[in-house]
């Protein structure tokens, strides 16, 4: 590899700071941090290889890491047809067709560059499907919140397929030929999926096989390294536990279970574990590792040492053993006794790593998953800070936002620009939660719609603005929809939202048994829009991480959500929907946060309630009372005394007086 610019002079700089890294190693470093998001502090890194850097060498490594991206980009613009050149490799090798997962190894919602292999080869970026391509044919998968992204998106050659109406495992039993060689790469998926596509290729009477080497990866020419990005400590006045604590707690439960330790793939554990937090992915703060945690609470972590940041080692302390990710499967190996491994969410290379060794495996949920997904104290009482400052700063944009639409100048890309300028004004700010999704008009009307220049329009008067957009700060993560009139909404738009409203408010003041399920609650949801044979095709509500994943598991309040029971201190959102395909489209979603329903006298055995924690006005003008029975009149009433209580002193006069109007009393039917 031919070195960047300045690089043999930019290591004897570092080596006369006492940071020694010789051109080849250093080139390599500048290619993962090019490789990994930006973050909240662009210059973070740099303390990765000179932590007491000056401003000139700072300033030469920043230089570097510029020249790195441009490098990058100019591969990737030189590259040719993707899935012509996946063909040629699977020909070589025998194979008739290849699955290809939106996932990495450690099955998240976002991954880094170098696993965006669905979006190489089919042109899809949205954040779940799977591409089946064989020799005559390929299909995208995807489900309802993407299939008009994915439409607009898929590159020539691959047809649209909605999961819904035909599984991925359907379309492979009635497409692959009889004989045929289907490959998979056992990184990318875990054993539940591997099982289901091993039972269609049966069906179909073909194969599927393993391959150990991905024949994307082998094809992609200008493929990014794996992100380098700094892992750093989530301090305890955050986290709200030591993490020597959760170790010993989940440790109590292994040796309990007699179990000798815990497969843990997924870095929002793992970073949950440990109270670190990283930038490796776009959106969520993960570090991305591998971790082994024993029944004696010491844990085996496997990551980049090139991005553990100055501290972090006397953080995770003694009883966790750094090792670089190459390890882990040696280590897997090597572990006996009974060994926990989450079928849905550890991959099958994985599995079949610690199958090789003498360990029993034990199919369990990831240990941390229910432990993180119920918040502490410290956590909950984060959460209501970052969501009172953000409803501040959404407040600001709404009201600067009822000025400025009905003109028609303002556009998608400029409304979105100006709420993430408000948020990054707040205390604690780390980014977004995720990509903002602001919709104009019929752009509103794809669910998971993401703006971009050539789809950027105009709010225009007589139309709707759908606004989805969340932040992360380090006491908590945030994620808050609102639709909002341009001028003046018709009978239909009033009717359709008043409906989503309708099921909103059944949410938020729903009152349910201790062991209920967020399958058993989203039917509530959707009555109102039920009773005029209508219907949104997402799920109603998700769990959402404290300063990690904005979508997080296991929790949620959807017709999945069927084995999970919510418990006090999980928090998931609120969001009904409807959506007018090629004209509008209508959501009101806030986070929720379970608790104890304390009002309930004579009430026999435990109930549960939630909490709302977002703080933001629901437009008043596209709510019809007549249809709000007195009790929702009361609810979207008190909530907006709230949210003018709490906001009010937060804001500008401008916005406290807009506040005024906009969280009045609705009025009588």
């Amino acid at each position: 590899m031919t070195a960047y610019p300045q690089t043999a002079r930019l290591a004897a700089q570092l080596a006369a700071a006492g940071a020694p890294i010789a051109p080849p190693a250093l080139d390599e470093f500048l290619r993962g941090v090019a490789a990994a998001p930006e973050g909240h502090d662009p210059d973070a890194w740099t303390a990765l290889v000179a932590p007491s850097a000056g401003a000139e060498l700072r300033a030469g490594l920043r230089r570097a890491l510029e020249s790195a991206r441009t490098t990058a980009r100019a591969a990737a613009a030189r590259a040719e047809s993707p899935l012509a050149l996946l063909r040629a490799e699977l020909a070589r090798r025998g194979l008739d067709g290849f699955v290809v997962p939106r996932a990495d190894e450690h099955q998240g919602e976002y991954v880094p560059r170098c696993a965006a292999r669905l979006a190489w080869v089919s042109g899809f970026t949205g954040s779940a499907g799977t591409a089946v391509a064989l020799r005559e044919c390929a299909a995208l998968f995807v489900d309802g919140r993407y299939t008009l992204q994915a439409e607009n998106e898929a590159a020539d050659g691959f047809e649209t397929v909605p999961i819904a109406d035909t599984p991925v495992e359907s379309w492979i039993a009635e497409t692959l030929g009889a004989g045929a060689r289907l490959g998979y790469d056992p990184r990318l998926h875990t054993r539940r999926q591997c099982k289901a596509l091993a039972a269609a290729c049966d069906r179909a009477g073909a194969a599927l096989e393993a391959v150990a080497d991905n024949p994307l990866d082998a094809v992609w020419a200008d493929r990014p390294p794996p992100p380098i990005a700094p892992a750093v400590p989530h301090e305890e006045r955050f986290a709200g536990r030591a993490a020597a604590d959760k170790r010993a707690e989940l440790a109590d439960l292994l040796a309990r279970e007699r179990l000798s330790a815990a497969v843990l793939t997924a870095p929002d554990s793992i970073a949950w574990l440990l109270n670190v937090r990283g930038g490796d992915v776009e959106y969520t703060p993960l570090p991305l590792s591998f971790a082994i945690l024993h029944a004696d609470a010491t844990v085996d972590l496997f990551v980049d040492s090139r991005k553990l940041a100055p501290g972090l080692a006397a953080h995770l302390g003694n009883g966790v053993r750094a090792r670089e990710p190459g390890a882990f499967e040696p280590a897997l190996r090597a572990l006996e006794g009974r060994v926990a491994v989450d079928p849905a969410r550890v991959s099958e290379w994985a599995h079949r790593a610690v199958e090789a060794g003498a360990a029993e495996i034990v199919a369990r949920a990831d240990p941390c998953q229910r432990a993180k997904a119920v918040k502490n104290a410290t956590e909950l009482a984060g959460a209501r800070a970052a969501h009172l400052r953000d409803g501040a700063a959404l407040a600001r944009f709404l009201c600067w936002l009822d000025r400025e639409a009905p003109s028609g100048a303002l556009t998608e890309i400029a409304a979105a620009d100006r709420l993430e300028a408000r948020r990054r004004e707040n205390a604690n700010f780390r980014g977004l939660s995720f990509p903002t999704i602001s919709g104009a008009g019929p752009n509103g009307a794809i669910v998971h719609y993401r703006v971009g220049p050539e789809s950027d329009r105009r709010l225009e008067p007589g139309s709707l603005y759908l606004v989805d957009s969340g932040a992360q700060y380090l006491d908590g993560t945030t994620d808050v929809t609102r639709t909002v009139a341009i001028g003046a909404p018709t009978a239909e738009m009033r009717d359709r939202f008043t409906r989503v409203l309708k099921g909103h408010i059944a949410i938020a003041r729903a009152v349910f048994p201790a062991g209920t399920t967020g399958a058993q609650l989203d039917s509530l949801a959707r009555a109102a829009l039920w009773r005029a044979g209508l219907d949104y095709r997402h799920g109603t509500g998700h769990g959402v991480g404290s300063y990690l994943g904005v979508h997080e598991g296991p929790q949620g309040i959807s017709r999945a959500a069927a084995e999970t029971p919510l418990e006090p201190g999980m928090i998931v959102s609120n969001e009904p929907g409807y959506y007018k395909a090629g004209a509008w489209g209508i959501r009101v979603e806030n986070l929720v946060a379970v608790a104890a329903a304390d009002d309930l006298p004579g009430a026999e055995g435990d109930f549960l309630a939630f909490e709302t924690l977002t703080l933001a006005p629901i437009d008043r003008r596209l709510a019809d009372p007549a249809p709000l029975d007195a009790a929702e009149r009361g609810w979207l009433d008190s909530y907006h005394a709230r949210v003018r209580s709490a906001l009010a002193p937060l804001v500008d006069a401008e916005t406290a007086a807009w506040l005024e109007a906009a969280c009045a009393p609705l009025g009588p039917a």
